[in-house]
């Protein structure tokens, strides 16, 4: 008990230093080359028909920066001096602090539409999250998924070519789902039937649907343009909801897909937690012997969870393709599979928080777009990097340490 109580204060103290290094960041990182008469200005609408134009926030740079810098140090100092109970949230408002003041020199002498990036942040964070979504469905009843990237590229590849031949968006979308079904359905066979690593499993899943699609695209979609020039949903804006300032563009002006995944985090997290299906699915993944003993089928409650969990990837490739592209590009999806999950290992494995860390990570990815725009002062190359820092970063344990099912990757012997 000592040792545990002395382990959370170092972290608690560790954090406050934390805290104290983003202070002195903000002012050593940005205050150098800030004009002293510098302003910076964000902009909050997206179009004209907005029923409550919001005015511009216009601010001196060198003055918002001394701000920001000097609440992140209070927040430093309170925590070494007496320390915050909600220290994941506390953690997160400073990292919020510092990302304000990067914005805020970011923007000196320009505007940046902050409605529009949080937009965008949205946008980016949908595969994210149904890649996590489908993360959270196998590993929550104990199997491994590492596959997610090369079920997603399946969904991608049949949306795109099914949506192409059928001119149709619904049977690409249907397609879609099909293949990534099926690619589910073969990691539950090997996993669960045969026993094979899942981690293995779950690799060769990829790299099989990576080979697939690459050479069907390559001697067919690219040779055929008709093959690979699927219609895609369009966006459907909310009556009334989507006219709210900054909240209605962000949340109620999107595709259909979009409105489908936010439905997902909500229906997959009331089935976890609420529902005789989910208790047997959380008992199944923390308990399978137990679970078996009171007349559960460990083995069909895992190849419907894994079989759901590759639809739910599929419909991840076909958010690229109906949603945005228009089109299939080989090895499209861009590592968003393993980001996704990352984002389940941040979201400690629930739905809710799973689409809370896709956020973060869609934000890196639209900041590093929009910062490119804007000409920023900072190699390309480390732009397109701000993604997959976040990841590592997470999965370095910066916000704490996730449990995992406790029977997650451990095949079943039936006894």
């Amino acid at each position: 008990m000592t040792d545990k109580l002395e382990k959370e204060g170092r972290r608690a103290r560790n954090i406050g230093i934390i805290f104290l290094l983003f202070a002195v960041a903000i002012l050593v990182l940005f205050l150098p080359g800030t004009d002293g008469g510098g302003l910076t200005t964000f902009t909050f609408n997206t179009s004209k028909g907005e029923v409550l134009p919001l005015p511009d926030l216009v601010f001196a740079t060198r003055l918002g920066l001394y701000l920001l810098a000097l609440v992140t140090a209070f927040l430093g100092a309170w925590q070494l001096a007496r320390g915050f109970e909600q220290l994941n949230a506390v953690l997160g408002g400073v990292a919020l602090l510092f990302i304000l003041g990067f914005l805020s020199w970011a923007a000196r002498d320009k505007s940046m539409n902050l409605t529009g990036m949080l937009q965008s942040t949205l946008l980016r964070s949908i595969p994210i999250t149904l890649a996590a979504l489908s993360g959270v469905m196998c590993e929550r009843s104990g199997i491994v998924n590492i596959g997610i990237e090369g079920m997603m590229l399946m969904g991608a590849f049949f949306a795109a070519l099914v949506g192409s031949v059928a001119d149709s968006y619904w049977w690409g979308l249907a397609a879609a789902l099909l293949g990534g079904g099926l690619a589910g359905a073969l990691l539950a066979v090997l996993s669960i039937r045969y026993k094979v690593d899942q981690i293995i499993a779950g690799t060769a899943i990829t790299i099989l649907s990576t080979g697939l699609t690459s050479y069907f695209s390559s001697r067919y979609l690219q040779a055929n343009s008709a093959l690979n020039s699927p219609p895609t949903f369009r966006p459907i804006a909310l009556p009334i909801l989507s006219k709210i300032p900054i909240i209605g563009p962000i949340f109620f002006n999107h595709t259909l897909l979009v409105y489908l995944t936010l439905l997902l985090v909500a229906l997959i997290y009331v089935m976890l937690f609420y529902t005789r299906w989910g208790l047997r699915t959380r008992a199944v993944g923390e308990h399978p012997r137990a679970a078996d003993t009171l007349g559960i089928d460990v083995f069909k409650i895992r190849y419907i969870n894994v079989i759901l969990g590759g639809m739910i990837a599929g419909l991840g490739g076909a958010y690229l393709v109906l949603s945005s592209v228009a089109r299939f590009d080989e090895m499209m999806t861009g590592g968003k599979g393993y980001i996704g999950l990352a984002a389940m290992i941040f979201g400690n494995w629930n739905p809710i928080g799973a689409l809370g860390s896709s956020l973060i990570f869609g934000f890196a990815d639209s900041l590093q777009v929009k910062l490119a725009i804007m000409s920023v002062p900072i190699p390309s190359q480390f732009l397109l990097m701000a993604p997959y820092l976040v990841t590592m970063i997470v999965l370095a344990g910066v916000v704490g340490k996730s449990r995992a099912p406790a029977a997650d990757g451990v095949p079943y012997e039936k006894g």
